[in-house]
């Protein structure tokens, strides 16, 4: 199954809508809980982190030093924000994490 198609399933789109309703951060914190495991959490804060690091002019041994994650999962986030539909970068400016690159 394609990408764009899994992205199109009714379960895809119902865990959507079940993220787009979220209120709060305690919300957001006990939804993520039960859904994802630690290390499914932490994989994905690290990979935000390398997003805004990658986004702010960071090289990849910065990167891997200070976030611990492997080049591979580095160069992945990379090619999400050359290639990707742009959410990491629209997410980053939402929450403020990018203004110290645009200063």
């Amino acid at each position: 199954m394609a990408a764009k198609d899994i992205l199109r399933s009714p379960e895809t789109e119902r865990l959507f809508e079940a993220i787009l309703s979220l209120e709060s951060y305690e919300e957001c914190a006990c939804f993520l809980e039960d859904l994802c495991t630690i290390k499914e959490l932490r994989d994905m804060a690290q990979r935000l982190k390398a997003a805004q690091m990658l986004l702010s002019g960071f090289t990849y041994d910065q990167i891997q030093k200070e976030v611990e994650i492997s080049t591979a999962t580095i160069s992945r986030v990379n090619r999400c924000i050359q290639y990707g539909p742009g959410g990491y970068e629209q997410q980053l400016r939402k929450i403020g994490a990018l203004k110290e690159k645009e200063k």
